[in-house]
C-alpha cells in the first residue's frame, strides 16, 4: 500500500469511529449534568465542557480552535462559564456523561465486553503517538489524566484523535482562504453532514450572514451563483468547490495519519472491525437525532 493510500485508509477509519466520540453532543446525559454541575442551560453546556480541557480561556480561543461557530455565540457563553464552573470539574463531568451515554448505547455488557477492552487498548495506542505542534485541541486532552474503565479509556482516545484530525483540517482551511463560515457552508453543500437550518441555526449564523457567504464563495467560483432569497440559501459545490473540498479532505487524511501509522495496518484494522460494530450498535439505539440535522447523502 503506498503512503497516500495508507494515510486514505487512515482518513476512512478515523472518521467511522468519530460518532463514539461525537455522540456525546447529543446525549440526552449532558445537559443536565452539566447544569448540576452549575452551568446555564443552553448552548454554554456545549462550548464549555468541550473547551474544559484548554482551562479557562477567552472566546477568542474557543472561536479559533472550533472554527466553525459564530465568534457572537461563543461569546455568550465564554468566559462566564469560567465563573460558573471551574475547567477540571466540567473534564470530571464531561467523563461521566461519556460513561453513561455509552452504557446506554452500548449497554452494561456491551461496555464491559473484551472486545472493548480491546478497541480502548488499540485506540490509547494511536492516541498516544499524537504530537502536540499545531494541534492545541488534541494537545489539550492529551495532558489530561487518563480514565480507568475501558469504554471511557476508549471514548477519550478517540476523543484525543478526533480533535487532532480537526486541528489538523483548520489549519488546512485557513490555507485555503475559507473563514469558519465558508468552511461551514461549503461543508454542507457536500451534503453529507448537517443540513442547512441545523447547520446555520448551531453554529449561530443569522441568515444575511449565511447568504453572504455563500455570495462571497460564488465568486471564488465555488459554489453556483444562487438566487435571492428570503431563506438561508441552500449551497451548491461547483467542480471546483468539490475538488476543493476532496482536496482538502485528502490533505487532512495525509496530515492525520501518524497515529494510525504508529498503530500499524493490522492493529488499526482490528481497531475499525471492533469499532464499526460498537458504531453500528450505538446508531442503533439512538445515537443522533433522526431527522433534521443531517442532510440525507446527494447521488
Amino acid at each position: 500500500m503506498s503512503n497516500s493510500d495508507a494515510a486514505v485508509a487512515a482518513g476512512r477509519l478515523a472518521r467511522g469511529l468519530e460518532p463514539l466520540h461525537a455522540q456525546i453532543y447529543f446525549a440526552p446525559e449532558a445537559e443536565p449534568r452539566f447544569v448540576r454541575a452549575g452551568l446555564d442551560e443552553g448552548r454554554m453546556t456545549y462550548f464549555a465542557p468541550r473547551a474544559a480541557p484548554i482551562g479557562a480561556v477567552g472566546p477568542s480561543t474557543v472561536t479559533a480552535t472550533f472554527y466553525n461557530f459564530s465568534p457572537r455565540l461563543v461569546a455568550a457563553s465564554i468566559p462566564r462559564a469560567w465563573d460558573l464552573v471551574s475547567p477540571a470539574d466540567l473534564v470530571a463531568a464531561r467523563f461521566e456523561v461519556a460513561d453513561a451515554s455509552l452504557r446506554r448505547l452500548l449497554g452494561d455488557d456491551g461496555v464491559g465486553s473484551p472486545e472493548v477492552a480491546e478497541a480502548a487498548a488499540l485506540a490509547r495506542t494511536a492516541a498516544e503517538a499524537v504530537t502536540p505542534e499545531g494541534r492545541p485541541l488534541a494537545a489539550a486532552h492529551l495532558d489530561l489524566e487518563w480514565p480507568t474503565a475501558p469504554h471511557v479509556v476508549l471514548w477519550h482516545a478517540l476523543s484525543i484523535l478526533r480533535e487532532h484530525r480537526g486541528d489538523g483540517h483548520i489549519a488546512l482551511l485557513t490555507a485555503a482562504g475559507l473563514s469558519g463560515l465558508e468552511a461551514l457552508i461549503t461543508a454542507t453543500a457536500t451534503g453529507t453532514g448537517f443540513t442547512v437550518p441545523f447547520a446555520r441555526a448551531s453554529r449561530g449564523w443569522s441568515r444575511t450572514e449565511w447568504n453572504d457567504g455563500v455570495a462571497r464563495l460564488a465568486e471564488r467560483g465555488l459554489l453556483e451563483q444562487a438566487a435571492p432569497s428570503d431563506d438561508a440559501v441552500d449551497p451548491v459545490l461547483t467542480e471546483e468547490g468539490t475538488a476543493l473540498r476532496k482536496r482538502l479532505e485528502d490533505e487532512t487524511h495525509r496530515i492525520g495519519a501518524a497515529p494510525w501509522a504508529a498503530l500499524g495496518s493490522e492493529r488499526a484494522a482490528r481497531l475499525g472491525e471492533i469499532g464499526g460494530g460498537l458504531v453500528r450498535t450505538a446508531l442503533a439505539n439512538g445515537a443522533f437525532p433522526a431527522d433534521g440535522v443531517f442532510a440525507a447523502p446527494r447521488r
